[in-house]
């Protein structure tokens, strides 16, 4: 294997504003349609059920994009490749904007799910360009913007649908893309391919040897499986909550229920602060306090079932708490091998977004057997565990690899 870095570039905090927006405006895609799911459902005269597979189709589509199109940022002309991910997320939302029935948007749903995957591939770009003493403040501030543009599209879609309908959103979303397209292409810096002399099914391969050769990798992938599956679970049934399922005293509209998003919006902000302690070498210890914050939100967020301050309060700090968990791990696993960064991002996106998945079946079921009390017992149950394995992990990695951990 023939491996290079690619050369440094320039990186001002205006290209970094640029690659947050895309990341956010990236991610958005696959989350505008679940706020509006009744309504879809209605004009195009299928049941709720068949309509949530809308759900589904940009998840498996988002999986196929991580585990197929991401490694290529390793090996192509990132600059060229994020423009062209984002001009096919344009071709595929307007089609599900102009979708005459379900089974033409639940296909463009899936390619809109695909193409949503630049998000990850501009994380490691910019931490690839971002200088090592910035490097986890950069990629905080990116991935900042990638959990921004999840919260705030369920705000966006709200609003834009009371007004002109779901499609409209999508006609809406498809113009961000475009902009964000021809942004990328003309501000963000080239540095030509990361890394030369490998075939796609030597890319794809190498991988499993990633996994294989770095500890530290496995065991950040642990923890953000369990990380996002506390996330998908809370956001999931969240909107169970406060619409009033399951004799909860809430019982806000989409619209208003939207708006919590904002409570995560929040906490998402802080996120940056976790990428600056590691920037100075306390990436243990920011590890273990995101863990412990993110065990005491789920006290706060039992009692925000019945009290609407505690649970902006508690989103806020749950949000950070899960945002921390993300970017540490990232922070770790972007140390590993500078070549190797989408590559890394591969591997421990899509062990994270199997983790959402998990966590969104998990809390639907929950929810509906034992309501918002069982889902964050689990919730708890999890971190607890993600703790556990942290002081498994941490205390080996003190004496190997303390850099990395």
């Amino acid at each position: 294997m023939t491996t290079s870095i690619a050369a440094p570039a320039r990186l001002t905090r205006f290209t970094v504003l640029v690659f947050a927006i895309t990341a956010g405006s990236s991610a958005a895609c696959n989350y505008y349609l679940q706020p509006l799911l009744q309504e879809v459902a209605g004009q195009l005269n299928v049941s709720t059920a068949t309509a949530a597979l809308l759900v589904s189709a940009s998840q498996v589509g988002y999986l196929c994009g991580l585990a197929l199109l991401v490694p290529l940022g390793d090996f192509l002309e990132r600059r060229r490749m994020v423009p062209a991910l984002l001009a096919a997320s344009v071709v595929a939302l307007a089609v599900s904007a102009v979708a005459p029935n379900f089974p033409i948007l639940l296909l463009a749903v899936f390619a809109t799910g695909i193409t949503a995957s630049a998000a990850q591939v501009v994380v490691p770009w910019s931490s690839a360009l971002a200088d090592p003493e910035r490097r986890g403040e950069v990629v905080g501030t990116v991935m900042s913007g990638l959990l921004l543009g999840i919260l705030v599209s369920r705000v966006l879609s709200g609003a834009i649908a009371q007004v002109g309908g779901w499609r409209a959103v999508l006609v809406v979303a498809a113009g961000i893309q475009l902009v964000m397209s021809v942004s990328v292409y003309l501000l963000a810096p080239s540095t030509g391919r990361a890394a030369a002399g490998e075939r796609y099914s030597e890319v794809l391969a190498s991988i499993f040897g990633l996994i294989r050769v770095h500890p530290v990798l496995r065991q950040r992938m642990t923890l953000g499986f369990l990380g996002m599956a506390c996330f998908s679970g809370v956001w999931t049934s969240l909107a169970f909550l406060l619409s009033g399922a399951h004799s909860s005293s809430y019982h806000y509209s989409e619209f208003a229920i939207g708006l919590f998003g904002l409570a995560g919006v929040v906490g998402a902000l802080g996120a940056p602060v976790v990428g600056r302690m590691a920037d100075r070498g306390k990436l243990r210890v920011v590890t273990t306090l995101v863990w412990a914050v993110l065990l005491g939100s789920w006290v706060l967020l039992a009692w925000g079932g019945h009290s609407v301050i505690v649970l902006i309060v508690a989103l806020v700090i749950f949000d950070f708490g899960v945002q921390g968990i993300h970017l540490s791990n990232q922070s770790a696993i972007y140390a590993l091998d500078p070549a190797a960064r989408s590559r890394l991002t591969t591997a421990y996106m899509v062990t994270y977004f199997l983790g959402g998945v998990a966590g969104s079946v998990t809390a639907g079921a929950a929810y509906q057997s034992g309501g918002w009390g069982l889902v964050c017992g689990i919730g708890a149950a999890a971190t607890v565990a993600g703790s556990v394995l942290w002081a498994v992990f941490a205390s080996p990695l003190r004496r190997v690899r303390p850099a990395l951990a």
